[in-house]
């Protein structure tokens, strides 16, 4: 079983981390915080930190080949270096409005493009690339946009390859000149879809790795709180659990003269007593295959037979109880007094289920834990106490020494007992 500061220690599955100058640049303009929106606008960014780059690298090159002869397409690159710029600041009017300015303006732009360098020069392999690109940034659940900057981006492409210039409009005799920018173009086509999916990836990837760390962390606490069968049943889907159990064995466990022991320790001192204590307790429990209910206060409580075997449930809780009272005797002192349990156990029909919501906890009503409980507190410091039933259905696996006639409250006079040692050890 899952202990909590295994679960709360262990260190969750790492995933991929860009350096944080990078984080902190696609984040530029972010203000949402919804994670989904966040990583579609990320994508965006890093749409906008390519097209930057592509033409950039597209000045370069006109520039060293014949910067007058190219001034127009210079004009139109610085142009596209700086309004991409201004897209960042978009986001916080809407999450898919710098996405859809991003679009528009390569949809225009580029197609301007084209028609100065001209076909020949390959620049309309760009428009291959945006349509894909773009449902990552709106996301698939907006597939009616994609679907209209799709057609938007198909109909200029089919209008350029019918009708634009060959050589283009602007030094149309360089066929070098446009040979390398079919080159320069593939180039950066390859180049802009890795970073992309790249990113893609690494954001994919994260997520998959956080969604997975808080799973675990989620089925972890449910394995914690509940019985693991109530538990698989829980994350099964299973939405409202209540169980009648025939014969459930349970126990309650107090400290006696804990009040008084306690009452002018500091905190630290008790929280560190009971903790170390019920830690003690948890791991017998899970031992001796009993399921922890809860702990209110000093008391514990505990049963066993949900599986629908009566008798192994009462030896199982039978030992467990015997198994508290010898760890008591091992605890350090409480202040200046050594404290001890006093335990009750009664086996009977009982009602467990899930309630709540927001706080939800696995529990158990009926005949058998008010009977449990009556036996734990009117029985005696160091003892354990338990009903006919229970002594009836564990007869042949402890040894047990008749209490008497007790007057237990709403129940009258009651024939008990005491539970002694598990019948191999006696």
């Amino acid at each position: 079983m899952t202990r909590l500061r295994d679960l709360l220690g262990k260190p969750p599955r790492q995933s991929i981390h860009l350096p944080s100058w990078i984080d902190r640049l696609l984040s530029i303009g972010i203000v949402s915080t919804d994670p989904y929106v966040v990583r579609r606008q990320r994508f965006v960014n890093v749409a906008v930190l390519a097209t930057i780059g592509s033409t950039m690298s597209h000045i370069v090159m006109h520039s060293l080949h014949d910067f007058y002869g190219l001034i127009v397409i210079n004009i139109y690159n610085v142009f596209m270096i700086f309004a991409p710029m201004l897209i960042p600041q978009l986001h916080r009017f809407g999450e898919n409005v710098g996405a859809v300015a991003l679009a528009i303006l390569i949809l225009f732009g580029h197609s301007f493009v084209v028609c100065l360098l001209g076909l020949a020069s390959d620049l309309q392999v760009y428009f291959t690339i945006f349509p894909s690109v773009f449902l990552l940034l709106i996301g698939v659940q907006r597939w009616r946009l994609f679907i209209v900057f799709f057609v938007l981006f198909l109909a200029a492409l089919l209008i350029l390859v019918n009708y634009a210039p060959v050589d283009g409009l602007l030094i149309p005799q360089d066929d070098k000149f446009r040979d390398e920018l079919s080159v320069q173009a593939m180039i950066n086509a390859i180049s802009i879809n890795a970073a992309i999916y790249f990113y893609a990836q690494t954001a994919q990837y994260r997520a998959e790795v956080d969604l997975d760390n808080s799973l675990a962390r989620s089925e972890g606490l449910i394995d914690i709180m509940m019985p693991r069968p109530i538990a698989e049943r829980l994350k099964a889907g299973e939405e409202r659990i209540a169980d009648r159990i025939e014969m459930l064995s349970v126990m309650f466990a107090d400290l006696a003269g804990f009040t008084e022991a306690a009452r002018n320790l500091a905190p630290e001192q008790v929280v560190e007593f009971l903790d170390g204590l019920v830690r003690a307790c948890d791991a017998l429990c899970q031992r001796y295959g009993a399921d922890k209910i809860k702990t209110i206060g000093d008391s514990y409580m505990a049963a066993a037979g949900f599986d629908g075997r009566p008798v192994e449930g009462a030896v199982a809780i039978g030992l467990f109880a015997l198994a508290m009272m010898e760890e008591i005797d091992r605890q350090p002192p409480l202040g200046d007094r050594k404290l001890r349990l006093r335990a009750g156990i009664h086996c009977g029909p009982a009602t467990a289920g899930v309630i709540g919501d927001t706080r939800f906890s696995y529990d158990v009503w009926g005949d058998a834990v008010n009977i449990a409980s009556r036996m734990e507190s009117h029985g005696e410091p160091g003892r354990i106490q338990v009903s006919e039933a229970f002594r009836n259905l564990a007869a042949d696996h402890f040894v047990f020494e008749e209490r008497g006639a007790t007057d237990i409250k709403s129940l009258g006079t009651t024939k008990t007992f005491f539970l002694v040692a598990a019948r191999e050890k006696a």
